[in-house]
Formats: structure tokens, sequence, C-alpha cells
């Protein structure tokens, strides 16, 4: 591997991490009232409350899954689904634009997510080091003529 492509995948996978952290903190901050509690005004979001608390479920679970790199496909579909979920429902029946209805956030973390789905959690991750581990233990194959 040439050094272009190991810094290309390092970036990726880091690129993987800093959305997962930042979006697994959302959630946190919704469910457990860190980081100033939920939407900055502290305390939490109510047990089973629709949409927020399931979001934030989605956020912290979600968000630490592609954080590991671990089922990351999976779960940064279904955290950009979240995201677009939110952005079309909540936000654009204030207005269309992002900038006027406050969804840039929803917005970015869609389009992030969808990213890692197509592009997947790149080399410094657990499915990464699942997979390297299963080719190491794969039975060789045997050719018949």
């Amino acid at each position: 591997m040439d050094s272009q492509a190991k810094l290309q995948g390092t970036v990726h996978s880091l690129y993987r991490v800093v959305v997962g952290l930042l979006f697994a903190s959302h959630g946190a901050s919704t469910l457990l009232g860190v980081f100033g509690g939920a939407m900055g005004k502290g305390g939490t979001v109510p047990f089973g409350t629709w949409p927020g608390w399931y979001a934030a479920v989605i956020q912290l679970a979600g968000g630490i899954l592609v954080l590991l790199g671990l089922g990351t496909r999976i779960s940064a579909l279904i955290c950009s689904g979240s995201m677009a979920y939110a952005y079309f429902v909540v936000h654009q029946q204030i207005a269309l634009h992002p900038l006027q209805n406050g969804g840039e956030l929803s917005a970015l973390f869609c389009w992030s997510f969808l990213l890692i789905v197509v592009l997947g959690p790149g080399p410094l991750s657990v499915d990464a080091l699942i997979s390297r581990a299963r080719t190491r233990t794969a039975p060789a194959r045997v050719e018949t003529a």
C-alpha cells in the first residue's frame, strides 16, 4: 500500500470516528443530560417520547457503533435515515432552506452518514479488524478440475 492510500484510509477512518463521536454526543446529551442536556437546556427527554427519545437512542447507539466501526454501514444508514426524517418532518415545516429552518446539523449528519454507508468504515475499524481475522482463519479452498 502506498503512502497516499494509507493516508486516505487513515483520514477516512478518522472522519468516521469524528462523525460518530459528535452524533453519540447528541444522543448522550438528550438521554443522559450530559453536555448541557437536551437541546442545551439541561435535563433529558422523557422515556419513550416520540420522536425525541427514539432519535436520541439512535444517536447514542448508532453514533457509538459508527465511531467504533462496528456494523458500520447498517448503523450509518439508520443514522442517515433518522436525520433525513428530522429534516423533512421537523425542520422543513418551518422553511425549505436549512439556514432558515435550523436544519443544518440534520442535513450535514444525513449526508455525512450516507457517505459512510457508501465508503464503508475504513481500515481503522472493528469491521476491518474482523474482516482481516476472518481472512487469516478461513480454510484454504481446494480447486478441483
